[in-house]
């Protein structure tokens, strides 16, 4: 509920406090005395979308605070955590209109964007009047307000919904893959019997990459080691130590021992140069290089490395390589199976989803009746009993809520075509259209403050009686604010101000009055008779008050 708005320097109005009670309250005056501007005031405190500029001629900035009482379970609870704004009883919103344009808000002295405020608003007050397009009017809303009327539980719709989509989009990836996978079939099979054919093993490259080195340096090589044989062999340094030893060996008997060292010496380079001249002749056997193998060698190297560098990996990973495409061979191979498996899933889940459709079309036709009904019977206490309204429900778009689309359409008079309500009524008759609407669709919403601006324009009599008291039974179950140039309505209110302008210093200020029983009187009686006030106009505002 809306407890009071306070106003600071905005447009006429230099300071206005403004305490709101439950039940239905009244705000009238003269046209122009500034009704609107409070309206202004007020959504710009919750972040509506308005005048561009608010801020009082001469005044640094315009203010607006607006205090509403937060009940323990109210809805915008949610929309503060959600915020990371803590909740109190007292919700307190303020917003700043600087002269420069710039716009500052705050939650409870918080300072917030103004999404935070538009979505707190969603919650704490509805606006409705002639060129409602927030709500009633929009027939994009139509659908959920039915649902609401008709207590529709659309979950089971929503999962069906969701796992058809889920289906779609499975069997779409799965299909794509498919025909990519086609695309690219010949090569998948080129390059796994490419890659098998030459079956190259990790480490292999290295491998052949040394051996031919090797290979290569073998002729540059051998003649040097074949000399080097052909010195340690019987014709060379062999021949030559035994020559040593046998010459020393003939001399060592008169050598009084002197020879016996050098002569075990010869003997231990005679068994170092045995094993050195095998060492040699194993290299030089191993240099007996066969150009046929070095072909071959060159030939499968080559090969590995052209290899790599067509499927841009390294040499080792080829065979990691090929098994990731034959990988991508068995997908392909087992595609089709598993396409037929995604279809049937996405067929059963598109049955799921129609059937719940269906279950919620019927369920709307139902209350659809029931509401055409309930406007039946609104309507002809408002004076428009031959009027007609429908609930009309025509296929559309399959989504999260179904495959309905819903629509509020009336016909002025019988016989006479029907349409939408802001195409086919007046402005007198949509205003009776939108209240009645607004009577049938709201349940019990505490702590929710209905505003209706200027709804009863164009109805006076016995049907303005029959507005105010549609608006008063509102008022019951949540609080709803009026401004209203309807005597019969503003003497149903609870709590009555009176919104005048007045010129001060010349300035010209707007400002809003509460009034006493008596006061009330008065202003019911201007309204009933003009500036100047009767004591028939009185009398006829006495017996309206007391009705």
């Amino acid at each position: 509920m809306l407890r009071s708005l306070d106003i600071r320097d905005v447009l006429i109005i230099d300071r206005l406090t403004l305490d709101l009670g439950p039940g239905l309250n009244v705000l009238t005056g003269e046209t122009g005395a500034g009704k609107s501007i409070l309206l202004d005031a007020l959504g710009f405190v919750l972040g509506w979308r308005g005048r561009a500029e608010l801020v009082r001629a001469g005044a640094a900035q315009g203010e607006v605070t607006a205090v509403f009482d937060l009940p323990r379970d109210h809805a915008a609870r949610g929309v503060l955590a959600e915020a990371g704004l803590e909740a109190e009883d007292d919700l307190i919103l303020r917003r700043v209109n600087s002269a420069d344009g710039r716009k500052t808000a705050f939650v409870n002295d918080r300072r917030v964007s103004g999404e935070v405020l538009r979505n707190l608003s969603d919650v704490l007050v509805e606006l409705h009047g002639q060129h409602d397009d927030r709500g009633l009017l929009n027939p994009r809303g139509h659908r959920a307000l039915l649902d609401a009327f008709g207590v529709l539980d659309t979950a089971a719709a929503r999962q069906a919904w969701a796992t058809a989509r889920h289906a779609r989009q499975a069997l779409a990836t799965a299909e794509a893959a498919l025909v990519a996978a086609r695309a690219e079939e010949d090569f998948l099979r080129h390059a796994v019997a490419e890659l098998d054919k030459l079956n190259p093993e990790p480490g292999e490259e290295a491998t052949l990459d040394s051996r031919r080195r090797i290979m290569q340096g073998a002729e540059r090589i051998r003649a040097d080691v074949a000399r080097a044989l052909q010195m340690l062999s019987e014709d060379g340094a062999e021949a030559a130590l035994r020559d040593s030893i046998r010459w020393l060996e003939g001399a060592a008997d008169k050598a009084e021992g002197r020879l016996d060292a050098p002569l075990a010496a010869i003997g231990r380079a005679l068994i170092e140069l045995s094993d050195a001249q095998s060492g040699v002749e194993d290299c030089l056997r191993s240099l007996d290089i066969n150009p046929g193998e070095l072909e071959a060698l060159e030939e499968r190297l080559f090969a590995i490395r052209a290899l790599a560098r067509k499927h841009n990996v390294i040499p080792d990973d080829l065979g990691g390589y090929a098994e990731t495409l034959r990988a991508r061979l068995s997908a392909l191979d087992s595609g089709e199976a598993g396409i037929g498996k995604l279809q049937k899933a996405m067929a059963e889940a598109e049955a799921r989803f129609r059937q719940e459709a269906n279950r919620l079309t019927e369920a709307r036709r139902l209350a659809a009746k029931r509401l055409d009904r309930a406007m039946a019977a609104e309507l002809a206490p408002l004076k428009m009993e031959r009027a007609v309204f429908a609930t009309e429900i025509t296929p559309g778009e399959p989504g999260p809520e179904g495959g309905d689309d819903v629509t509020f359409t009336v016909a002025t008079n019988p016989g006479a075509p029907s349409g939408p309500l802001n195409r086919i009524a007046s402005g007198g008759e949509l205003s009776r259209f939108l209240l009645a609407l607004k009577v049938c669709l709201t349940g019990d919403t505490p702590g929710l403050t209905m505003i209706f601006d200027e709804i009863d324009r164009g109805v006076g009599g016995a049907t303005a009686d029959a507005v105010g008291r549609r608006l008063k039974a509102l008022s019951d179950t949540a609080q709803v604010l009026v401004v209203t140039h309807s005597p019969q309505v503003a003497a149903l209110g609870a709590h009555h101000w009176r919104v005048e302008k007045r010129v001060a210093n010349g300035q010209t200020l707007s400002t809003v009055t509460p009034l006493s029983p008596d006061q009330r009187v008065e202003e019911i009686g201007r309204m009933l008779s003009g500036d100047t006030i009767s004591d028939a106009a009185r009398h006829a505002a006495k017996a309206l008050l007391a009705g």
